[in-house]
């Protein structure tokens, strides 16, 4: 089953928890033992898997990115966005889940994540349960 869902970001870097369109996607497959891929189809974003708990740790990611790969530096790419390239180069353009009695089979504290890194934009993500 493929599922594909829009994600409307607020800013140019920012990590979206997409963790209940994800389980809502797999529920709806009906699939209790299998994999969930989450896919994004965008150069200047991507899909990751971090912690939950805090929500610092997103703040901390972003901070961190912007300072190893700046906005503005001596880049190539005239569209001003070549930081947007490398930050969703770096994160991945997807994540594989696996899935387990119908659960994600996620640790405790995590997520997966939306990853914006040139919003505030409009945004696809697929969803495909096997």
């Amino acid at each position: 089953m493929l599922t594909t869902e829009t994600i409307k970001t607020r800013s140019r870097n920012e990590w979206v928890d997409i963790t209940a369109l994800v389980e809502a996607a797999v529920v709806k497959s009906g699939i209790k033992d299998g994999i969930v891929v989450v896919f994004c189809p965008h150069t200047t974003a991507g899909i990751s898997i971090n912690e939950n708990a805090d929500p610092t740790v997103p703040r901390d990611l972003t901070r961190k990115m912007s300072e190893l790969i700046p906005q503005h530096d001596d880049y190539d790419h005239s569209e001003g966005n070549s930081d947007s390239h490398l930050k969703s180069s770096l994160v991945g353009a997807q994540e594989t889940v696996i899935i387990s009695n119908g659960k994600l089979l996620l640790g405790t504290w995590q997520s997966i994540y939306f990853c914006e890194f040139d919003g505030p934009r409009s945004r696809k993500i697929h969803i495909k349960v096997v």
